[in-house]
């Protein structure tokens, strides 16, 4: 399973909480980016971050001058942040709960950023879907062992370890279900 890590963007770009908002959207501008993670005062502060999503609705909505409001003044914080190791596909369950579509990835300090887009062009979940269901485990090595069947024989050893694999399948979903009773 691929992991935070593995697709991330290491590349950050971060602000002091003290910049202005003008400071903020010079560096988003030249970067091309849409969010800048806020740094933190010390070890024991939570990241922030501010995005472009921040400054419409904060501030030129309102037509609060951005040279003078601070990032701190309009930045999220403490953000959502994401360990390192977490699974790809429990990084877009995160997303998914809380509407976010970015998140710092942390071990510690500060490794990098992982986004939506991340998860779309990096990631192999459609090359590689994630079986949820043990019924869908079940089809799958079924197909397998039809092929390997076709293909090897229907006596061969390789045709009845790909069936041993079904019925390993099976019987551990007839012990889920048992356990569920």
């Amino acid at each position: 399973m691929m992991k935070a890590k593995d697709i991330m963007t290491k590349e950050v770009v971060t602000i002091s909480g003290s910049a202005t908002v003008a400071e903020a959207v010079k560096l988003m501008k030249e970067k091309g980016l849409r969010a800048l993670i806020v740094e933190r005062r010390d070890d024991s502060d939570p990241y922030g971050m501010i995005t472009e999503t921040d400054i419409i609705y904060k501030v030129a909505a309102y037509g609060k001058n951005p040279k003078e409001m601070r990032v701190y003044q309009i930045m999220t914080k403490p953000c959502i942040v994401v360990n390192h190791d977490l699974g790809v596909e429990y990084v877009a369950r995160l997303f998914a709960n809380t509407r976010i579509r970015r998140a710092p990835v942390i071990e510690g300090k500060l490794l990098g950023v992982i986004s939506i887009s991340d998860i779309l062009n990096k990631s192999d979940f459609v090359e590689k879907p994630k079986r949820i269901y043990i019924e869908d485990e079940i089809e799958a090595a079924r197909v397998d062992a039809r092929a390997v069947c076709e293909e090897k024989g229907a006596t061969s050893k390789e045709c009845a370890a790909a069936w041993d694999v079904v019925e390993e399948l099976q019987a551990e979903a007839a012990h889920k279900r048992s356990a569920k009773v």
